[in-house]
């Protein structure tokens, strides 16, 4: 059985309504990141690692484009938002270091630290906010809050 909209009377605003309600249901699943701080770099929750003054931050855009800065490098990413769920997909780490790095900032160490961050950001599987601050939930709890300079 169809139900036909054409029409007018009792029949067309019921087709109205109808579709005033789906409209609504399918804004919502549209954008299940309601509350997400999109266009805002975030700044990892963590203390410095030294050399170097550059803190881990990832800044996602309403598009679900995102830039990671990790320790020493930055890489593009993709986020895609269902149902409460968040998946993070990066591409690969460069092999070049940034250009405004100076010397001796991107050791080791920060390298090494740079895959595993990249890595937990993989691992990612959901969010919330908690307060003023950002979470992403995965293997390890990752925390971030906007810049307070």
């Amino acid at each position: 059985m169809g139900f036909n909209c054409l029409g007018s009377g009792r029949r067309f605003f019921v087709c109205g309504a109808l579709l005033a309600v789906l409209m609504a249901q399918g804004e919502g699943m549209a954008q299940p990141a309601d509350g997400f701080p999109f266009d805002q770099e975030l700044l990892l929750n963590i203390a410095p690692m030294r050399p170097g003054k550059r803190m881990p931050s990832i800044t996602v855009e309403r598009s679900g484009n995102a830039v990671i800065d990790l320790w020493c490098k930055s890489v593009p990413a993709r986020v895609e938002f269902s149902d409460g769920a968040i998946k993070i997909e990066t591409a690969a780490l460069p092999d070049e270091l940034p250009q405004m790095q100076g010397n001796g900032q991107c050791t080791p160490p920060r390298m090494a630290a740079d895959a595993t961050l990249l890595e937990k950001f993989a691992q990612v599987t959901a969010w919330q906010r908690e307060g003023g601050t950002l979470v992403l939930n995965g293997a390890e709890r990752l925390k971030f809050s906007a810049p307070s300079n």
